[in-house]
């Protein structure tokens, strides 16, 4: 059964070109399935609709709709490819019941706390310029966190100051990074990250832009890590991740009068749906529309 799942695996990376973290949790749903079916004397290609139910509420123990939800999403994938490879005669998630899930609104930082936030690093500090610059481009840009750390020097143009990104599923975007973050990051380039370079033992050279002290890549691990210490010392009582900078960006576009549409493209959502969750969130900008259109505003 390994075998078969890493067909599958491998056809989703082909297809779709989703990345090594969603490849992940797919292989573990399915190894979680597989193992479990072994214990019921099955296996994936015997399974029915009524043992992949039963399986299903076992792995809903003590889980959230959401990964309850990621979890059927994929078992359906599988059995769906396994049916086009004819290696099921029917697809045994066919009465599967969808998960209802809601999507929580995604808390957003004021401008003002993104600005105290900015101006907590020490620019005589080669590391914190680092930081400024990719807290920066964060912001100004909207970036997930591993198209951040994945940038490499091909992708930005300072002289146009864009940003070219290669989000989920391939989809390519060009995205406008601001003075801001174009003038971090050429002070970044210009004074710091050659020394990063140099400090690499293995003498090796990344094309990534944002490096660590030993020259290789950022971890995404690594800049939440420095996003959780600018946090503190801005004193923000709020949890702050490298998504809050993109929830932020989002909002703060929405409050200044940005629409939907282009906010999708920005962010690179394949589904506008996933993009409106941001008009509650949006509240001051939808307040001054009601003011300023309204004949009773």
């Amino acid at each position: 059964m390994n075998t078969i799942i890493s067909q599958f695996l491998d056809s989703l990376w082909l297809e779709k070109g989703l990345s090594t973290n969603t490849l992940k949790a797919y292989e573990n749903d399915l190894n979680w399935l597989n193992n479990w079916l072994r214990q019921q004397n099955k296996t994936l290609l015997e399974v029915d609709n009524s043992g992949l139910a039963f399986a299903l509420a076992q792995r809903s123990l003590n889980t959230s709709n959401r990964t309850r939800a990621r979890w059927l999403s994929t078992v359906k994938q599988f059995f769906g490819w396994c049916l086009k490879k004819q290696l099921v005669l029917n697809d045994p998630t066919a009465k599967l019941d969808a998960v209802k899930i809601t999507r929580p609104v995604p808390h957003a930082l004021s401008e003002e706390q993104v600005l105290k936030l900015l101006q907590q690093t020490n620019k005589d500090l080669p590391i914190e310029l680092r930081d400024q610059a990719m807290l920066e481009l964060c912001y100004a840009s909207g970036l997930r966190v591993s198209e951040l750390v994945e940038l490499e020097m091909s992708q930005i143009n300072l002289n146009r100051g864009v940003v070219q990104v290669i989000g989920k599923g391939n989809k390519e975007r060009m995205i406008p990074m601001g003075e801001p973050a174009q003038a971090a990051i050429l002070k970044y380039l210009n004074e710091v990250r050659a020394h990063f370079v140099e400090s690499r033992k293995d003498g090796k050279t990344d094309d990534f832009i944002f490096l660590n002290r030993r020259g290789k890549r950022m971890s995404r691990q690594a800049f939440w890590y420095r996003i959780k210490y600018y946090t503190k010392k801005a004193g923000i009582q709020e949890k702050v991740s490298p998504h809050s900078l993109r929830h932020a960006f989002a909002t703060h576009l929405l409050n200044h009068g940005a629409d939907l549409r282009s906010l999708q493209l920005l962010l690179g959502h394949s589904d506008l749906s996933t993009t409106q969750i941001y008009t509650a969130v949006a509240k001051e900008r939808l307040k001054q529309l009601h003011a300023l259109h309204h004949p009773r505003g």
